[in-house]
């Protein structure tokens, strides 16, 4: 009989803790945020969208606001269920000089950065 209990109570013992861990891990999952590289060398300028990982697709919407205030481009995208990130990237040459803003569009809710070409 023991040779039953012992291992039964080392597997309820163990799952418990899995369970802690797991309530702990949702607890400190972070807000969704925005934020832009720029690589001058690569002339490139990269932005990454970070939101917590959901079992089901998430649809977003990307947009690049030039310092004028109009939408230089705007992109429908997917983040993939099981993901917690998308980047987007755009070519520095050819681009206004001044205050750019990425914002991203996730259920009714914004996320922006600024960076700034000169």
């Amino acid at each position: 009989m023991t040779r039953f209990l012992i291992p039964f109570l080392f597997l309820v013992t163990f799952s418990f803790a899995q369970m802690q861990e797991n309530e702990n891990f949702i607890e400190e999952e972070k807000e969704s945020s925005v934020d832009c590289l720029i690589l001058k060398d690569e002339n490139s300028i990269i932005c990454k969208f970070e939101t917590q990982r959901s079992v089901e697709d998430q649809t977003i919407i990307a947009q690049w606001i030039d310092p004028t205030g109009e939408v230089s481009r705007s992109r429908e995208m997917i983040v993939p269920a099981g993901h917690g990130s998308i980047y987007d990237y755009r070519y520095i040459k050819g681009r206004v000089d001044g205050t750019w803003t990425f914002k991203i569009i996730l259920d009714n809710q914004e996320y922006t950065t600024q960076f700034e070409l000169k």
